[in-house]
């Protein structure tokens, strides 16, 4: 006998070891049971009669993929920036207009993973989007299955097109040169602290003369919580960076600002690096964020083990050697200093862990 439309069944293992089906009407969690049997395909009359019964019942409300995603926008699971808020949130009002008929429980099917599949397609021609698209969603279904909405998901680990490592493009000392001899002094100072600190832009653009600490031997810079790993950073106030904090006005409070003096946004201080990066020739690869591998040499050149440095800058140990050999072999005027340096600390490592 074919089995009715609506109906779900799942073989469950009694405690003797033999195993019986259970019938539900529909998917999903809260869906009712309505009969029990040892066979697949059940040939007791009795079983049409239990399923005519449960169909004429109310269905309760099923919670459809836009409704899901809604939930989800306006929980605490939300992050605290406002631009990744914007990013998830133009995801997933796309996700759940796609599959604005579909209730949430069609992800507890493993089919529902071609289904994310076909929808991320949409943006094959650009693989950042693609995998954009994909994260946002899982993200969502995580969240979901966290909260019961859901029992599980099958999208974990989706194949990516996107694939970049950025940690081997640096500012080298020529390139910094020659964006200097271009860029007006607020859109210099921003490299420039960029390149000795490592921080990301969100952190950039909130240092200020609050975050300044003596210590025995001079100065640091003291962020609590870095914008992206939420660990506290300790950075030693030498060098250029001491010369773009005495060179602050003893009235402005914030060490970075834009051209009128006023507060920087991440995008604006990204944009403006940029602008003038063009202006000045340089390749188009190099971005603010890219200034961690010059950091990295000046952490290594104040005294920090790799450990230190991966550490503080979200890398691997053997990343971080990685990049900072590369940097001292594109900029010639490192490269004695900074390789013999390098190989004395990577014996040390090695070392430290036998």
């Amino acid at each position: 006998m074919k089995l009715p439309k609506g109906v779900h069944r799942v073989r469950r293992k009694l405690a003797n070891g033999k195993s019986r089906i259970h019938f539900y009407y529909g998917r999903g969690k809260g869906s009712p049971k309505f009969w029990e049997d040892d066979h697949r395909n059940p040939t007791d009359p009795d079983f049409l009669i239990a399923y005519a019964e449960i169909a004429k019942r109310p269905k309760p409300s099923i919670l459809m993929c836009p409704a899901l995603a809604e939930l989800f926008l306006e929980s605490v699971a939300m992050p605290k920036g406002e631009r990744s808020k914007q990013d998830i949130k133009k995801w997933l009002l796309r996700w759940a207009a796609h599959f604005h008929d579909a209730p949430a429980v069609i992800w507890e099917e493993r089919g529902s993973r071609g289904e994310m599949n076909k929808w991320r397609a949409k943006w094959k021609h650009s693989p950042k989007q693609h995998d954009m698209a994909g994260t946002h969603a899982v993200r969502l279904l995580n969240w979901a299955v966290e909260e019961g909405h859901i029992s599980e998901h099958h999208c974990d680990k989706l194949k990516r097109l996107y694939e970049v490592d950025r940690s081997d493009i640096v500012w080298t000392r020529a390139d910094r040169d020659a964006f200097n001899a271009k860029a007006p002094e607020w859109v210099r100072r921003i490299l420039t602290v960029a390149c000795e600190t490592g921080l990301r832009p969100g952190d950039l653009i909130k240092l200020n003369r609050g975050q300044i600490e003596e210590t025995a031997k001079g100065r640091r810079l003291r962020i609590r919580k870095t914008n992206k790993r939420g660990r506290s950073a300790h950075i030693p106030i030498d060098g250029e960076l001491a010369a773009v904090i005495d060179q602050t006005p003893r009235d402005r409070f914030l060490i970075l600002t834009n051209a009128s003096g006023g507060p920087l946004t991440e995008h604006r201080a990204s944009e403006g690096v940029r602008q003038w990066r063009d202006k000045a020739g340089l390749s188009s690869e190099l971005r603010l964020q890219d200034c961690r591998g010059t950091a990295a040499t000046m952490l290594l050149n104040a005294g920090l083990s790799l450990s230190e440095i991966a550490d503080f800058m979200g890398w691997s140990i053997r990343t971080a050697s990685q990049v900072i050999e590369h940097y001292a072999r594109v900029a010639p005027d490192e490269t004695d200093a900074v390789l013999v340096k390098l190989s004395q600390v990577r014996g040390g490592e090695k070392r430290t862990k036998l």
